[in-house]
C-alpha cells in the first residue's frame, strides 16, 4: 500500500479522498493556490504546498509544479479526482516517469477512451451498440452529406470533448453550417483539439450510466447504473439517482456487461463509468467513457455499501478486486448545491459563506469543502456540495432529501438549494417519467412561464 497520496485537486473531491486516505492509514498532501490558501482540504491533510496563483493554469493544472510538489514531499502516488488533469493521458505518463504511481487509469486507456471517434470504433467492434453517425467530419460538405443521411436533427459533437462541451444540436442545413465552426472553435479551446464528429439525435432520452471498476489482474466487475437525466441544456447535471426506474434487472444486465466488454478490449484499469442514451424502447446506445472518478460517485456508493475511491487506491496498489458480485440496496438520491443562480441562466455566484447549518440524520450525507467565514472564489467550478440521501425504497430517498433541503441552511451566495426543493416536487419528477428534456421544461415553467 502507498505511504503518501497527493491529491491534484481541490474542493470537496480534494476533502473526500483525504478522509479515504486516512482510513486506509495513508498519509495525504494537499496541493493549494494562492486562491485556496483557507480551503477545507488544505486543513485536513497532513501536508500542504501552495503550488502557484488563482488561475488554474498556473496551479491546478501545473503539471512541473505538482510533480515537484509530489518529489520534494515524498509521495509514491498521485490522485486526480476528477476535473482540472484527471483524463490528462500526458499527466498520467508523467507520473509514471517520476515512479509515482497515477491513482487511475492507464494513460493509453485515457487517450483512447477520451477520443470520442475511437472510443465509438471500439464499441461497434465489441458489439456494443453506438447512436448512428460519422466519425469525422472535417469539412462543411461531409457534414452535409452525413447530416443529410442521418436526418436531422443530429448532434455536432467534440472527438476530444465531455462535460457537455462542444455540443451542437442542429435541425437544419442552415444551423449546421452556423454552428460548425462555433463547435469547432469551442472545442478547439476546451480540449486543444477542434476534431467533430456528427450523430443523430435522439429524441427525448434518459442519459444512463454503468460505474465500473477493473483490476491490474484481468477482474471487472459492474456496479449498476446511474440515472443522470437530470441535467441542463447545456448537458450540465444537476440531479442523479440510482438505480434508475427505467432500468429493469434484465437491462442493468446487458447494459453491465456491454460497459465491462468496452473497458476489457481498452485495456482498462481502477474506476471508470461506461455513458449510456436509453431511448423509450428500452434500446441503450453507447456515447463516452468517463476515465475518472465521477462526480456523483457517493449514490453508487449508497446503494452498493462500497468506497469507491478506496477501490481506486487499492486497484492501483496493485490489489486484486475482492468483489465478485454486487448487490443494490434502496434508492440513493444527489443533489448538486451550486453557487448558481438558475434564475440567471446558472450564472456564478462568489462570496463569504455567512452562515451553514448543515443537515444530517438518518440517511443523509454530505460532501462538502465548506466552512462558515469560507469565501467561495471565483475561479473554479461551482460546486458546493453534494447532498446524499438514502432510503428503503425511491419515495423514502426523496423525503429524506426534502428534509434535508429544508434544513440545509447556507447564507452568502445563491445557491441552487430552492432550485432542489421545488424540482423534487414536480409530479414529472415523482414519477420518474421523465427525459433529458425535462430539465429544461421545468426551469422555463419556473422562470419564464
Amino acid at each position: 500500500m502507498f505511504q503518501k497520496v497527493l491529491i491534484a485537486n481541490r474542493g470537496e473531491i480534494a476533502v473526500r479522498i483525504i478522509r479515504a486516505c486516512r482510513e486506509l492509514g495513508i498519509k495525504t498532501v494537499a496541493v493549494y493556490s494562492e486562491a485556496d490558501k483557507d480551503c477545507l482540504h488544505v486543513k485536513l491533510a497532513d501536508e500542504a504546498v501552495c503550488i502557484g496563483p488563482a488561475p488554474s493554469k498556473d496551479s491546478y493544472l501545473n503539471i512541473p509544479n505538482l510533480i515537484s510538489a509530489a518529489l520534494l514531499k515524498g509521495c509514491d502516488a498521485i490522485h486526480p479526482g476528477y476535473g482540472f488533469l484527471a483524463e490528462d493521458a500526458t499527466f498520467a505518463e508523467i507520473c509514471a516517469r517520476y515512479r509515482i504511481k497515477f491513482i487511475g487509469p492507464p494513460p493509453h486507456a485515457i487517450e483512447l477512451m477520451g477520443d470520442k471517434v475511437k472510443a465509438r470504433q471500439l464499441a461497434k467492434q465489441v458489439g456494443v451498440p453506438v447512436i448512428p453517425g460519422r466519425d469525422h467530419v472535417e469539412t462543411e460538405r461531409e457534414a452535409l452529406e452525413a447530416a443529410r443521411e442521418l436526418g436531422f436533427p443530429v448532434l455536432i459533437k467534440a472527438a476530444a470533448g465531455g462535460g457537455g462541451k462542444g455540443i451542437r444540436i442542429v435541425h437544419d442545413e442552415r444551423e449546421l453550417l452556423q454552428n460548425l465552426p462555433v463547435a469547432r472553435s469551442e472545442a478547439e479551446a476546451a480540449f486543444g483539439n477542434g476534431a467533430l464528429y456528427i450523430e443523430k439525435f435522439l429524441e427525448e432520452p434518459r442519459h444512463i450510466e454503468i460505474q465500473i471498476l477493473a483490476d491490474e489482474h484481468g477482474n471487472i466487475v459492474h456496479l449498476g447504473e446511474r440515472e443522470c437525466t437530470i441535467q441542463t441544456v447545456r448537458h450540465q447535471k444537476l440531479l442523479e439517482e440510482s438505480p434508475s426506474v427505467a432500468v429493469s434487472p434484465a437491462l442493468r444486465e446487458r447494459m453491465g456487461r456491454a460497459a465491462m466488454r468496452l473497458a476489457a478490449a481498452a485495456g482498462y484499469t481502477n474506476a471508470g463509468t461506461v455513458e449510456f442514451l436509453l431511448d423509450k424502447h428500452g434500446n441503450f446506445y453507447f456515447i463516452e467513457m468517463n476515465t475518472r472518478i465521477q462526480v456523483e460517485h457517493p449514490v453508487t456508493e449508497m446503494v452498493t455499501g462500497i468506497d469507491l475511491v478506496k477501490e481506486q487506491i487499492r486497484i492501483a496498489a496493485g490489489e486484486k478486486l475482492s468483489i465478485r458480485q454486487v448487490e443494490m440496496r434502496g434508492h440513493a438520491i444527489e443533489c448538486r448545491i451550486t453557487a448558481e443562480d438558475p434564475r440567471r441562466n446558472f450564472s456564478p455566484n462568489t462570496g463569504l459563506i455567512t452562515k451553514l447549518i448543515l443537515p444530517g440524520g438518518p440517511g443523509i450525507r454530505v460532501d462538502t469543502h465548506l466552512y462558515e467565514g469560507y469565501e467561495v472564489p471565483p475561479y473554479y467550478d461551482a460546486l458546493l456540495c453534494k447532498l446524499i440521501a438514502h432510503g428503503r425504497d425511491r419515495n423514502e430517498a426523496i423525503a429524506r432529501m426534502q428534509r434535508a433541503l429544508d434544513e440545509f441552511v447556507l447564507e452568502g451566495v445563491k445557491t441552487t438549494i430552492p432550485l432542489h426543493k421545488r424540482l423534487l416536487t414536480h409530479t414529472t419528477f415523482r414519477r420518474g417519467d421523465f427525459s433529458t428534456a425535462f430539465l429544461p421544461r421545468f426551469l422555463a415553467e419556473e422562470f419564464e412561464g
